[in-house]
């Protein structure tokens, strides 16, 4: 419990002093000392070891105490005007004078308005007055060579007034002085105690807080420097309280948040290797400026957490499912294509460009990256570019602030650069993107940050970026229709992935995952015969692996047929491109110029041939047989 010392210069005051403290009922609150001068002052600075919240004491003790700095605040014992009255009456009754000459040693703190009152009283009164407590032998000999009557003064004073032979007379406080001291340190303390509160409320907030927090004065001295500041600047508070905060800070406006007296909210500053953000708010009492406050945050910390709870609320959407494991085949294209793109994931931030027909599996491979890679943790963004008008898509890619445009949503909206931060954003069909959007997206690339529409600050990303398209984007340069510079970012890794047409020995297994996986689905119990495999072997699959998935989920829902045979095949297969009489010829011409090639090249070693074509023996010989085509070996 919070104590009051009471530090009694004299046992007069002590014994008064502990008959009041009684009265009041208050003893078990209260310690009680007799000490004056510099023994009060060692009492004082022991006290501020000890519970003790409120020093009270009298005229030149207290006076000594205050002017030695003790932390502990002190309450005066004040001399009252009825007090003062009492010691002319003394000082009158001791001299058998009507008019005596009267000398008062003290210090200011026992005048005051004296001089009024000892005229009223009839008393002529000089006032040698105290410095510190070594001035009294020097005003006592003043005295003695006056034509004092009397002394009047502290237990000190009278004191050595006593031992020079002088007439003396102490001055003491009535006990309605020092109820009225009691009182005052009473008050004192529920004030100190409610600081107290705020004060450790304040040391909880800021020493549990995630932001960092510095406190400074008027001077830029640090005062506060919390535990989330040391983690985030990395130095310790020892190490920067007391010296100035752009030893620690550069770059941040606290000369304007003083000077101005206005709040800075929302400013970027980098830090070594990290970006923070931070706010500085004036802190003035009274009218009266007496520092600011800097709270910051490491951005990254606070993106993560932003990511952390889009997708919680965005459930699975920004969430790459598929891994290389799930890309289905067997062929050296795809092989080679894996192998590339697995080495592609081991590089962090270099983008990734993938070519690709429509329906090869171009999002497949991107999620199979994210999913390799060291941010697999983080989100996966798919973006279509070709699916969004250019404004729409920019708004989507970059997001807007409060009042953008007509229709923006009223709290601003972040942007799909922004939700992939510690991610990887595939950006779908980017031939497709617009010249401004080309623009900001090498924008993107160059500074690895992002601006919202309607807004006049960067936001840093972490963000890496695969693209695809199903066009030969150096033509669409040489066409104007696409910057050239970002194309030559986006050739820094490059991944090819071959048709269907041109690996025609996945079209087997591929087909048989997905008979398997629609039976499944549509509790179907149907028989495929080999031939069938064989025979969607023999078609160019202009839309890939999407056109066979496709088609073979339609046959297993319309089929009625327990066993699927090529004529079962045929007579489901309605939207066949190679209809016509002369479709094999026109259909197949480009493979029969590429088959023919091929066994050129491999001087008609037929095993050598279906390996370079991506097929097995048996397909190859099939596809000879059935466009007619000779083998001759060469020398």
């Amino acid at each position: 419990m919070a104590k009051i010392a009471f530090i009694a210069p004299d046992k007069q005051l002590f014994l008064q002093g502990r008959k009041i403290i009684h009265e009041l009922g208050i003893a078990d609150r209260v310690v009680i000392y007799l000490a004056r001068l510099k023994r009060a002052i060692r009492l004082a600075k022991a006290l501020e070891q000890q519970d003790v919240s409120v020093i009270i004491s009298r005229g030149g003790t207290a006076r000594v105490i205050i002017k030695a700095r003790i932390q502990i605040p002190v309450v005066e014992i004040p001399i009252s005007g009825q007090d003062l009255a009492q010691v002319f009456y003394e000082a009158k009754k001791i001299t058998a004078l009507d008019r005596p000459q009267v000398a008062m040693v003290a210090f200011d703190n026992m005048v005051y308005d004296i001089e009024s009152l000892s005229a009223i009283l009839g008393i002529n009164l000089t006032i040698y007055r105290l410095e510190t407590s070594e001035d009294i032998p020097a005003r006592i000999a003043e005295v003695a060579q006056s034509d004092a009557d009397i002394v009047v003064g502290g237990i000190k004073t009278v004191l050595l007034a006593a031992k020079q032979g002088l007439p003396h007379h102490l001055i003491r406080s009535g006990e309605f002085s020092i109820r009225t001291a009691f009182a005052e340190a009473e008050k004192i303390i529920q004030a100190r105690k409610i600081e107290k509160e705020q004060a450790q409320k304040f040391k909880a907030l800021a020493d549990y807080s995630l932001e960092g927090i510095i406190s400074i004065n008027p001077q830029k001295t640090v005062e506060v420097f919390n535990p989330a500041a040391e983690t985030l600047l990395k130095i310790s508070a020892p190490e920067i309280v007391g010296k100035q905060i752009d030893q620690v800070l550069s770059g941040i406006e606290v000369d304007l948040c003083l000077a101005k007296r206005k709040r800075i909210t929302g400013q970027t500053v980098q830090q070594g290797n990290i970006w923070l953000t931070y706010n500085i708010a004036p802190v003035i009492v009274d009218s009266q400026l007496t520092g600011a406050i800097i709270t910051f945050q490491d951005i990254t910390h606070i993106q993560e957490l932003e990511a952390k709870i889009r997708n919680q609320v965005l459930a699975r959407r920004f969430v790459a499912s598929y891994r290389f494991t799930d890309i289905i085949g067997s062929s050296p294209q795809l092989k080679e294509s894996k192998r590339i793109a697995r080495e592609m994931a081991l590089v962090d931030n270099a983008t990734v460009l993938i070519f690709g027909e429509s329906g090869t599996g171009k999002e497949l491979f991107a999620q199979s990256i994210h999913n390799e890679s060291c941010r697999k943790h983080g989100p996966f963004v798919a973006v279509n570019c070709a699916a969004l008008p250019a404004n729409l898509l920019e708004s989507e890619l970059f997001g807007y602030v409060e009042g953008a445009f007509t229709g923006a949503a009223k709290k601003g909206k972040p942007g799909l650069f922004e939700m992939a931060h510690r991610g990887t954003i595939f950006l779908d069909e980017i031939s497709e993107m617009d010249k401004y959007g080309q623009s900001r997206l090498l924008r993107v690339l160059q500074e690895r940050q992002v601006m919202r529409l309607g807004d006049d600050k960067y936001i840093p990303i972490d963000v890496r970026i695969i693209a695809a398209t199903n066009k030969k984007l150096g033509d669409l340069v040489k066409e104007g229709q696409f910057r050239q510079d970002l194309f030559y970012r986006f050739k820094v890794l490059t991944l090819n992935l071959a048709p269907l047409r041109k690996r025609s020995a996945d079209i087997a297994c591929l087909a048989q995952y997905f008979v398997r996986q629609f039976t499944a689905k549509y509790n179907k119990q149907v028989e495929i015969v080999p031939a069938v495999y064989r025979y969607l072997q023999e078609y160019d699959w202009p839309g890939n692996v999407r056109e066979l998935m496709y088609f073979l989920e339609r046959l297993i829902i319309i089929c009625n047929e327990q066993v699927i045979t090529v004529d079962v095949v045929k007579q489901y297969w309605d939207d066949r491109e190679d209809t016509g009489p002369d479709a094999a010829v026109t259909v197949r011409r480009p493979e029969v110029a590429e088959i023919v090639a091929a066994l050129e090249k491999c001087n008609s070693n037929i095993s050598r041939t279906a390996e370079l074509l991506g097929m097995d023996r048996s397909t190859l010989y099939r596809k000879l047989k059935s466009y007619n085509i000779e083998t001759k070996k060469t020398y």
